[in-house]
């Protein structure tokens, strides 16, 4: 199941959950792994809600840590977050059952982040961390796998990239001398694959300010490309909106044949 030994110990319970959500999740298929380098890189796609983690953890080739939010990996602050991001937009009649949910897979998610192979992702002083955790990872040879959507739509594929993410190259660039590439990520769980698209290479002799909009823009553009190309299907979006409001994504060959404004 697992395609590489990480340097974790984990817990059997995190063992015996990840097999759980193996065996009874989707499988996922990749395509285009022609596309990621021989060297260390950063995976970057859309989080898809759960599947985001799971494919993170399970399915992206190679050896890999997946970037995860540090409240996730703290019980005491698993509550608030979780329903903040994951139950906040639920009809209202139902929050409540959310809320109580929230308090209950404290303890749960406390135990599978930490044992999963994660980095703690923090949006304060600890952020230092995140960063000092990630460059060692690219150091010895791992892949980083980061999911930065935040609550703004970009398009119907995407919600817009946070991009402090890519800070995490200038750092390497720093510590090793060399310019980490970072790879287009689109999960399509509704066909059951990951597609990869063509790296994009970061520029050290460019203004990092210069480095994060244009590998944002270029990463979303890249992830909006590949979904429209592929055969209609059903989005997993970021926000955990009802089902009935999931977006389709937009087939090339209709786009093509649509007709103009004018």
């Amino acid at each position: 199941m697992r395609n590489f030994q990480s340097d974790k110990d984990s817990s059997l319970f995190y063992r015996t959950v990840r097999w759980l959500v193996w065996f009874f999740a989707p499988k996922f298929e990749n395509v285009g792994q022609e596309n990621i380098p021989d060297e260390p890189c950063i995976f970057v796609g859309n989080h898809s809600q759960m599947y985001g983690p799971i494919v993170g953890e399970i399915y992206v080739p190679g050896k890999r840590y997946v970037w995860c939010i540090g409240e996730m990996m703290d019980r005491k602050e698993v509550p608030a977050y979780a329903y903040k991001d994951f139950w906040s937009k639920k009809p209202k009649w139902i929050r409540w059952f959310f809320k109580i949910i929230s308090y209950l897979i404290a303890l749960p998610a406390e135990a599978i982040f930490n044992n999963a192979d994660t980095i703690p992702v923090y949006h304060d002083a600890r952020l230092r961390r995140t960063y000092r955790e990630s460059i060692e990872k690219l150091q010895t040879g791992y892949n980083l796998v980061i999911f930065p959507e935040e609550d703004t739509e970009y398009n119907n594929i995407l919600y817009e990239f946070q991009d402090k993410f890519i800070d995490v190259a200038r750092l390497y660039y720093k510590a090793e001398g060399k310019e980490v590439s970072f790879v287009p990520c689109y999960l399509a769980p509704r066909l059951k694959k990951i597609y990869y698209g063509e790296p994009i290479r970061f520029r050290a002799n460019a203004p990092i300010s210069e480095e994060r909009a244009r590998i944002s823009g270029l990463l979303m553009n890249s992830i909006t490309k590949i979904a429209v190309s592929l055969p209609e299907h059903t989005v997993v979006p970021y926000a955990n909106i009802s089902k009935r409001k999931y977006p389709k994504n937009i087939p090339l060959e209709m786009k093509n044949h649509a007709p103009s404004d004018g």
